[in-house]
């Protein structure tokens, strides 16, 4: 049963991530590398500072990410991943322009 189990899971593993392969697949595991990027970006400014906090970069990285995702949601026509970066890439870009309004706010009046 143990060997039948490991040699299912060889077969779907290959079957997904070999025989599968193409620029599209390429395409959506980079994606998903930038978007995880912003939470070591995250975790690394925290540890430096000694708390919690949240860097412009992880706005940046989950922006790039979530974008690159939503391309790749729509290209597959994943309506998961459409809705849920759809939605999500709106928020981060938000998020930028509060941030970057905070920041001429405080230039001009400092």
């Amino acid at each position: 049963m143990l060997i039948q189990f490991g040699q299912d899971l060889g077969d779907y593993l290959y079957d997904v991530f070999v025989a599968k392969f193409d620029f599209w697949l390429a395409f959506g595991l980079v994606a998903q590398l930038f978007f995880t990027a912003r939470f070591l970006v995250q975790w690394i400014s925290s540890e430096r500072a000694g708390k919690s906090i949240v860097p412009m970069a992880f706005w940046f990285f989950s922006m790039g990410g979530g974008a690159m995702t939503l391309i790749y949601g729509i290209a597959k026509r994943e309506p998961v991943i459409i809705l849920g970066q759809g939605l999500a890439t709106i928020i981060y870009i938000r998020n930028i322009m509060l941030i970057l309004k905070d920041k001429r706010s405080s230039k001009n009046g400092a």
